[in-house]
């Protein structure tokens, strides 16, 4: 979510936010609070709601509705369809499977989800079901030397030496008592380290929210007080002015090249992520468009920024202003913007090693990396390209990553890169971006790789709504969360489809497919595993808005949220049954926060989760992870919580 002040000069009641601002602000989201004081406003809006598709593809509606109307399911509404795809009913207070004994009686089976659910919370504090217990960990600012925290009004370098903002996508590296948790810290606006500023005032200022950004590699370890941060020589910062490098067929193309020299740089708005077989983590480069502006009046955006939503104003950061990279009015960084929006692999055990920004996985606004070893040990990686109206995206290596890695090659710099159509009769089909497929012939490979977004729109994939998370269930099927689309059926946008059945999708839902040729073949089927508007329990709809997703190897799906939930209550997350559509909530947040990022221990004794921007930064609304106290009390500030059961059990169960 993001913030926009903008100064006027009168009190107002209500405003038309288009009309006010028309494109001076990037504000085409859903608009998520709209506060008014004389002289300021200030508009929090999701920026993944910006729509910049504009291709004539079919959308997961239609393709949905026409999937629908085959089966004869709209007349039970859309529960009817919902089930019709994904199987048994949802019910919160539980479908338990049964079996039969060698007596041949009917017994109940071991439910796979044992905790009990609890009720929807607008608290100021985290809530659990009454089995677990939990605790927080590196919140902002937290030292990575291990010496406790920095005061508040951090310098840039005071910054680039502690966790930042943002707590996000994350994974753990090591046994059940320690090891390294490489964690995304996804944004960083002023208002958030600088009292009372709306924009920075200073290249100082603009580095502190640049190294607010990145990722963090940090030692943790289980004492007698539970997890802490200890020093080690392989913590680290990863932040927007770290020297990366690129990798891959298009590592050496003339658009990563700026005439101003710059070598490569930095990493930014690192939303969800993903970790390879060889014990790498991925990092997602998300919205990165929203730091781009240009101090030039006159300059407009090319077709290519305009796919991507580059404006020239961004998201507010105002980089642009003392930090020529980010200028898009610059000629000598002309090509700056291209260096963003990739996925990047970091070595978490070696500090020494440079980030590699891998170009085989394509640029755009990526949601997440996940990593399966298909058929014949070759890596895929399935990416969602997280904005209204986008796509689907798999990667499939080369050859087995085994013997790539032998030979000194990355399993993720050669291979084929692919967008997914849905198709109306429930089965998909993977659509190669190459010069291979005729309607990219007269495309380089470096072309369709960093313009990824308009090479699937030549293509003809499928658009939907918001693609988020994606995961790897027991079973072998992709879960994949469609978060939401409020455009979705509205004059002039595209309408309704198999895979994307709602108008305004406000809700979202949560799609899986199954790939054929284990995990490497062209063609997949599809349904839907959870509709949010279906789903219910004693107090009606669960959730809304699904975001990250997580399955383990027992079957269960772990639901993380990130907007409007029923009831105006906090973000949670859930636990759904894969086979029975089972769900319970097993954990709620603080008010004003993201519920997001999974990472498990070993023996799954222990989770890490996170709490992004808890209370929207307002001390009224929220202090944790200190107590609440309200007005009076500290700031929030982004922490990952650790998760743990009572009994000692695995998380979930």
């Amino acid at each position: 979510m993001l913030e926009v002040q903008v100064s006027f000069t009168s009190k107002c009641e209500s405003l038309n936010v288009a009309e006010r601002f028309g494109d001076a602000v990037p504000i085409h989201g859903r608009l998520q609070k709209l506060t008014t004081i004389e002289g300021t406003m200030t508009i929090s809006f999701e920026s993944e709601d910006i729509g910049s598709n504009n291709s004539d593809n079919r959308t997961f509606q239609d393709v949905l509705s026409k999937f629908v109307s085959r089966r004869a399911v709209l007349a039970g509404g859309l529960a009817g369809a919902a089930f019709a795809f994904a199987g048994s009913k949802v019910s919160a207070s539980g479908i338990e499977p049964t079996k039969r004994t060698a007596s041949g009686v009917v017994a109940k089976a071991r439910p796979t989800i044992g905790f009990t659910s609890i009720p929807l919370q607008n608290s100021p504090m985290p809530t659990i079901a009454p089995e677990y217990q939990f605790k927080s960990l590196i919140p902002w600012r937290t030292r990575l030397d291990g010496k406790g925290e920095f005061p508040y009004g951090l310098t840039s370098e005071q910054q680039a030496q502690s966790v930042g903002l943002g707590h996000d996508g994350m994974w753990f590296f090591g046994d059940n008592r320690k090891g390294m948790l490489a964690i995304n810290f996804e944004y960083g606006t002023t208002p958030h380290f600088a009292a009372g500023k709306a924009v920075p005032t200073s290249l100082e200022e603009v580095r502190v929210s640049q190294h607010l950004h990145g990722v963090g590699v940090m030692y943790v370890e289980k004492g007698p007080k539970g997890w802490a941060l200890k020093k080690d020589k392989r913590n680290r910062r990863v932040h927007v002015n770290t020297p990366v490098e690129f990798s891959g067929p298009a590592a050496n193309s003339a658009l990563l090249v700026n005439t101003a020299g710059n070598a490569p740089q930095g990493t930014l708005n690192n939303c969800a992520n993903g970790y390879t077989p060889w014990g790498t983590y991925l990092t997602c480069e998300e919205n990165f468009n929203g730091y781009f502006g240009a101090t030039d009046t006159s300059w407009k955006p090319s077709a290519e920024d305009a796919r991507y939503g580059v404006t020239a104003t961004g998201f507010g950061y105002d980089w642009h202003k003392y930090d020529a990279r980010f200028d898009r009015s610059q000629p000598g960084y002309a090509n700056e913007i291209n260096r963003f929006g990739w996925v990047v692999e970091i070595d978490p055990e070696n500090p020494k090693a440079k980030p590699v920004k891998r170009t085989a996985l394509g640029r755009v606004k990526h949601e997440g990396a996940d990593v399966v070893v298909g058929r014949n040990n070759r890596v895929v990686v399935y990416m969602g390209d997280d904005e209204r109206f986008d796509y689907i995206y798999k990667f499939v290596s080369a050859r087995d990553y085994k013997k790539m890695i032998a030979a000194g090659k990355s399993p993720l710099d050669e291979g084929t890169l692919y967008a997914a159509r849905f198709n109306d009769d429930g089965t998909g089909d993977w659509l190669e971006l190459s010069p291979r497929n005729p309607a990219l012939a007269s495309w380089t490979i470096d072309k369709v790789l960093v313009h990824t977004r308009l090479a699937a729109d030549l293509a003809g994939a499928t658009k939907m709504d918001r693609p988020e998370w994606i995961t790897t269930g027991a079973d072998g099927w992709q879960y994949g969360t469609l978060t939401n689309n409020s455009n979705r059926g509205r004059t002039g946008q595209p309408g309704i489809n198999a895979a994307n059945p709602i108008r305004q999708n406000t809700d979202g839902h949560i799609i899986r497919w199954k790939d054929s040729d284990g995990n490497l073949g062209g063609t997949f089927q599809w349904n839907l595993f959870l509709v949010s508007q279906e789903t219910f329990d004693e107090g009606g709809q669960m959730f809304g808005s699904p975001d990250g997703i997580w399955a383990d190897r027992d079957g269960r799906i772990f639901i993380q949220t990130d907007g409007a939930q029923p009831g105006r209550n906090n973000d949670q997350m859930l636990v759904a049954d894969s086979k029975t559509k089972e769900v319970k909530r097993i954990f709620t947040g603080v008010a004003g926060c993201e519920v997001t990022g999974v990472a498990v221990t070993p023996d799954r004794k222990t989770m890490f989760v996170n709490l992004q921007h808890p209370g929207d930064g307002d001390p009224k609304i929220s202090n944790y992870p200190a107590p609440f106290t309200g007005a009076a009390g500290p700031k929030p500030r982004d922490c990952t919580i650790v998760i743990t059961r009572k009994d000692g059990g695995i998380i979930g169960s």
